[in-house]
This record gives structure tokens, sequence and C-alpha cells, in this order.
């Protein structure tokens, strides 16, 4: 049923990964808690440990043999998650950061390169491990029709997020795929998610989502994950396997719900942040509104060609510089100064004091920005509070610096 290419994203969201629950005589997703499990004998108990350590599935008879390789709850979410992005597989991880690990691991022994091409702006997390040197990568950042020019005979994997955090910048995934040839092209999903946009209809070789973020929804869980074709999933299954970033069965079980109201999440979400973001366009001491629904932010018209809609992030730039977004981010009451995003709860945060914080300096966002992820509560409250926290104190012109 959960297969039927007939079915709408929505019904598919709801029964996604979920073909085998009938014949176990259940309802509700199980957990599979199982650190080990037993062996039938040692010659398929052996092969199938050989196969998931290599980076199949466990072998028919043979068991899953041990959680580090293999979970069933696991196993579940991916294929929901796959069936979303319309991937042949995907992949789970135990947070965003150690699947981007992996799938860096994964294209440099795939392609026999360490060459990166990586389209900023980027999340302040994926910057800094790129420039941290632990991964053995050397990088180009460029923008994103600086691509072509950027692959060199070895490069394993171009990079690219779209929209982009913190200020929500759009790429055009199918220009960038055509730049990139035959380099493998990665790109990180998290703020559109699989229910505003596509990126392996685009010509993208592997999708990542912090899943962290919309696909968990609550703010109660971590996980990353990576939706690809075969050939790269065992490929990542195999640095997973050997580093052991295997997604927890709990956190799985909670991402697998919580892609069954994804869709009503995300749209609800972005039908406020539409609302808000034309709001603040009028706003005294708000500079510019970066959201792609409003103003020049879409020049290219990916909206409505590339995404089915804007999304439910809008970034801020204040006219009184970082002064003046420290005091709105003390003086909110409904929402959370936090980092994170995507939740049910509408969150603010400074990305150049916190996330973006380890960024050099060059690829720091300023720091009159502020970011705010946008719930599930009323637009009126979500704009009254904004209101009261902006005009809580004089705002002037100053650098934008905090550093």
């Amino acid at each position: 049923m959960a297969g039927d290419p007939s079915f709408t994203f929505d019904t598919m969201a709801v029964h996604a990964g979920r073909d085998d629950l009938t014949a176990l005589g259940v309802h509700a997703l199980p957990i599979d808690l199982s650190s080990t499990n037993p062996l039938p004998d040692i010659e398929s108990g052996g092969a199938s440990y050989e196969s998931m350590a290599t980076g199949s599935h466990p072998q028919p008879g043979g068991g899953a043999v041990y959680a580090r390789l293999w979970n069933p709850t696991v196993a579940r979410f991916e294929s929901g998650l796959a069936r979303l992005e319309h991937a042949d597989e995907a992949v789970a991880f135990s947070s965003g950061m150690a699947a981007l690990t992996a799938t860096i691991l994964a294209a440099k022994a795939d392609r026999g390169g360490n060459h990166v091409v990586a389209v900023r702006p980027l999340y302040g997390g994926t910057d800094h491990l790129l420039g941290s040197g632990l991964l053995g990568v050397d990088v180009t950042y460029c923008d994103p029709d600086e691509v072509a020019a950027a692959i060199r005979r070895h490069t394993c994997l171009v990079m690219l997020e779209t929209p982009a955090n913190p200020t929500l910048e759009l790429a055009d995934i199918a220009a960038v795929v055509d730049a990139a040839g035959e380099v493998p092209v990665l790109v990180d999903n998290t703020f559109a998610t699989p229910v505003l946009q596509n990126p392996l209809l685009l010509g993208a070789t592997v999708v990542l989502h912090s899943a962290t973020k919309y696909l968990g929804g609550h703010g109660d869980v971590v996980g990353g994950v990576v939706a690809t074709d075969t050939h790269w999933a065992a490929a990542l299954r195999r640095v997973r396997a050997v580093t052991g970033g295997l997604l927890h069965p709990l956190a799985a079980y909670l991402l697998h719900r919580g892609l069954t109201t994804l869709p009503t999440r995300v749209r609800a979400q972005q039908d406020t942040a539409q609302k808000l973001a034309c709001r603040l366009e009028r706003q005294p001491g708000v500079r510019d509104v970066y959201y792609p629904g409003v103003g020049e932010h879409d020049p290219a018209g990916l909206v409505g060609r590339q995404m089915r809609g804007s999304g439910a992030m809008i970034a801020l730039r204040l006219a009184g510089g970082y002064q003046h977004a420290m005091r709105v981010t003390d003086r909110v009451r409904l929402f959370t100064h936090a980092v994170s995003l995507g939740g049910v709860d509408s969150l603010i945060q400074h990305p150049a004091a916190l996330t973006h914080r380890p960024v050099p300096p060059e690829a720091r966002p300023d720091g009159d920005i502020v970011r705010l992820s946008i719930g599930l509560e009323d637009v009126d409250d979500l704009h009254a509070d904004l209101i009261q926290a902006l005009d809580g104190g004089e705002y002037g012109e100053n650098s934008g610096a905090w550093w």
C-alpha cells in the first residue's frame, strides 16, 4: 500500500515505512531495543554479519546480529523517508553532523579524491567541519555560479544548502548539478523538507536532513538521515558500520512518527511565516526581512519552480545592529531564545554569536541578523511578541559587529 505511486504525498507520509506492520500483527510502530540478536547458526549468522558490515542488508535466515549494523525500527524510518524523497534508500545516523561526516568520507572513498566544493552560505556546523581539517578534505568555497570553475580532477563532492542557513538564499539545484558534471552533488534539504523540495528529482546525488529539525518536529530527538541511490546507500552504511554512527531505535521511532504529521506541520508553519514576514517588512527597526516569499529574495523565481513554497524560516536584519539584536533576543516572551529549528514552538537565535560562531569572519553572518523558526502559534501572538521586543529599547546605527 505505502509504495503505491498513485498516493499523494500526505498519504505517503502517514503510511510509508509501515508495510510490515500488518504481518507483525501491530498497528503502532514497534520499537526494537535489542543491542544484540540470537544467531541461528555460525554460517548464516556470519554471512549476515559480513553483508551488513560491508554496506548491505541482513541476509535471509541470518538475523540482524548486532545493532551497530542494523535495526528494524531504524530501517522502517529509513524506508519512510526514502519514499518521501523519491530515493531508492535512506541511511539514518545519530545526528545530522554524523550523516554529513559519513557522506564526505564515503565520497572520498568512492571517488578517490579529497577536494570538496562547498557553496556558501552553509550551516555553521557544516562550515566548521569542512574547515577543521578533521576529515582531510581540501575545500573550495564559492557561490552557486562559480561551481564549474571550482571543479578539479580530484573533486569528490559538491555541497550546497538551499534555502541556506541562516539568510535563506536560494540556489538553483539543477544548475549546480549541471555545473558539477560527473561530480556527485549533496543538497542539505533541512529547511525545505521533502514537503517543499525534492533535490533528487532535480539531479542531486544525495539529500541530507538534520532530522532533529522538521522531521522530528517537536524538539525532543536528535538524528540525521541521507536519501540517495542504492550505490551511495551501501557506501554510507559501510561508513556507519565501522564508525558507529547508527541512529538509536527510540530516536528512529520518534522520527518516523514525526513523518506522519510533517506535511500538516510544515504547511501550517509556512502559512504563518509568510504572513509574519509580510508584516515585518513594514516594521520600524527591521532593515530587511530575509524570506523567499517577500521582497527581492527569490530573484530566480525558484519558489514555484524548484520549491513548493517558501518555508517557515525567517531572518531579520535589525536597524540597531548587534546591540539591538541582543535586546530583542533578551526581550521575547513567546519565542524561545534557543538554537535549532523546525519544532512546533517558535525560536529565535543570533547566528553570528551562536551556530555560526566558529565560521571564519568572511563567511560569518552579520551581527545585526537574527533568525526565526516559526512554529504553530497564532500569527497575531507571534507578531505582538516581536513588536514589543523590537520596540523595547532605542536603536541606532552601528557597525553591526558583535566581536
